[in-house]
C-alpha cells in the first residue's frame, strides 16, 4: 500500500509525518502457523491529522492498534513515531512520544481528577514525582481544553462515562505526546456524548497540532470529523483516504456488504434494507420530504422520481396529500399517512384498487 496522500501539504499542521510504518505485516504466529491480517503496509499519520480506524469485527483492528503502540510484536516491518523506532524505544521515550487511552475500564480508588490527570506528567518529572509549576500548568490546560476545570476535586469513580473519557483524554494530554492513540474512545457512551468525544478530539488535534490515532465503530460520525479514514477488510488489504473519497470509491460497500443493510452513498449513512412493497413518487419542500422518504422506506416502499405514477405522496401547506390512481386524500403527519398506506394495500394496483368511499372519507 502506498502512503496516505495528504491534501495542503504546505500547511504547517500536516508537513511532519508523527506515525510511519514500513513493510508492517500485523497477525499472529503459532506453532503450526501464521496468520497475517495486515501486510506490507507503507502508512503516516500526521501533526493535527484525526485518523480514524474502522472494520467490521475481527478484522485486526485492535492487532493493529496494539501492534503500532508497540505492544505486540509485528510480524514484520518497523513502524516509527517522531522517527524512533518503536521496537528500540526506552520507556522513558516511550511516554514522552505516545499516549494510549484504552477501552478497559480503569478502577482508581480514592484518586480524583487532578490525581489521575497528574499522572500525566510522571515522565517529566524527577525520582520524587514531584510536580513543578509548570507542569500544574500543563494540567490546569489539559482539564481545561476538555472542560473539566470544574471537576479537579471530584472523585474519577463518580464520574459518569463520559465524563471519567473526558478525564483520561486530559491525561493524555497533560502527559505532552506527538501521538495520542485511543482504542474505541466512544464504546458504551449515549449518542450525545460520544458526538461531543468525537468533536473534542477533532478540535485537540487542530489547537495542539497533535496527531490523534483511534479505533472506533461509528461511522457516521467518523465520516463527519475524521481527516482521514483507515479502513480494514478481511479480504482486502487496508484502503485509506478522505472520507469523501472513501465513500464514492465504493469502500463501505464491499467492506460492509450484507443483505439485512445498505451503505447509502447520499446521507454517509446505512439503511436497513426491507422488502419492497411497490414504488411511490415523493415531492415537496426539501426537509419534510428527506423524513417522509426515510419513513415510505421504512415501510417498504421503493421512492421514485415519477409524476405519473399510480401511488404519489406530495408534501404542501403543512400537510401529506396522499394520491393512488385518481383518488387523493389528505393526512396531517407522517404517522397517519403510513397507517393510511397500511389499511389500503394499493400494491399490487391491478389486485387491488382502493374503495374511493372510504379513501374520500
Amino acid at each position: 500500500m502506498e502512503d496516505i496522500p495528504m491534501i495542503n501539504q504546505d500547511a504547517a499542521h500536516f508537513t511532519v509525518p508523527i506515525l510511519q510504518t514500513h513493510g508492517l505485516t500485523v497477525g499472529y504466529q503459532t506453532k503450526r502457523t501464521i496468520l497475517e491480517l495486515e501486510k506490507d503496509l507503507n502508512i503516516t499519520i500526521h501533526n493535527g491529522e484525526l485518523v480514524c480506524l474502522i472494520g467490521p469485527n475481527g478484522c485486526g483492528k485492535s492487532t493493529l492498534m496494539r501492534t503500532i503502540a508497540g505492544l505486540q510484536k509485528p510480524l514484520r516491518g518497523d513502524t516509527f513515531i517522531a522517527e524512533v523506532d518503536v521496537k528500540k524505544m526506552k520507556p522513558h521515550q516511550y511516554a514522552k512520544l505516545l499516549s494510549l487511552v484504552l477501552t478497559d475500564k480503569m478502577q482508581v480508588g480514592g484518586l480524583t481528577v487532578m490525581d489521575l490527570v497528574s499522572v500525566g506528567r510522571y515522565p517529566y518529572t524527577n525520582y520524587f514525582a514531584k510536580l513543578r509549576r509548570s507542569d500544574h500548568e500543563i494540567i490546569e490546560r489539559s482539564l481545561d481544553s476538555v472542560h473539566l476545570n470544574d471537576y479537579k476535586d471530584r472523585f474519577f469513580n463518580e464520574l459518569s462515562d463520559g465524563e471519567k473519557q473526558r478525564v483520561l483524554i486530559a491525561k493524555a494530554l497533560a502527559q505532552d505526546t506527538p501521538l495520542i492513540m485511543l482504542d474505541e474512545p466512544t464504546a458504551h457512551l449515549d449518542l450525545p456524548t460520544r458526538v461531543e468525544i468525537m468533536n473534542i478530539l477533532k478540535r485537540l488535534a487542530k489547537e495542539t497540532n497533535k496527531a490523534i490515532f483511534l479505533s472506533t465503530h461509528e461511522l457516521d460520525l467518523a465520516l463527519q470529523t475524521a481527516d482521514t479514514i483507515w479502513l480494514m477488510h478481511r479480504e482486502e488489504n487496508l484502503r485509506s483516504g478522505a472520507p469523501e473519497d472513501m465513500v464514492l470509491s465504493g469502500m463501505f460497500e464491499r467492506v460492509f456488504k450484507s443483505n439485512a443493510f445498505r451503505f447509502d452513498k447520499r446521507s454517509g449513512a446505512f439503511k436497513v434494507v426491507h422488502p419492497t412493497q411497490g414504488k411511490v413518487s415523493l415531492s415537496g419542500n426539501e426537509v419534510p420530504s428527506t423524513w417522509t422518504r426515510r419513513a415510505l422506506e421504512r415501510e417498504g416502499y421503493q421512492v421514485v422520481d415519477d409524476p405519473n405514477g399510480f401511488l404519489k405522496v406530495q408534501y404542501a401547506n403543512h400537510q401529506w396529500q396522499l394520491s393512488v390512481g385518481d383518488h387523493t386524500l389528505h393526512c396531517q403527519n407522517i404517522g397517519e399517512l403510513l397507517q393510511t398506506l397500511r389499511r389500503e394495500k394499493p400494491f399490487p394496483a391491478e389486485a387491488h384498487l382502493p374503495n374511493k368511499d372510504r379513501m374520500d372519507a
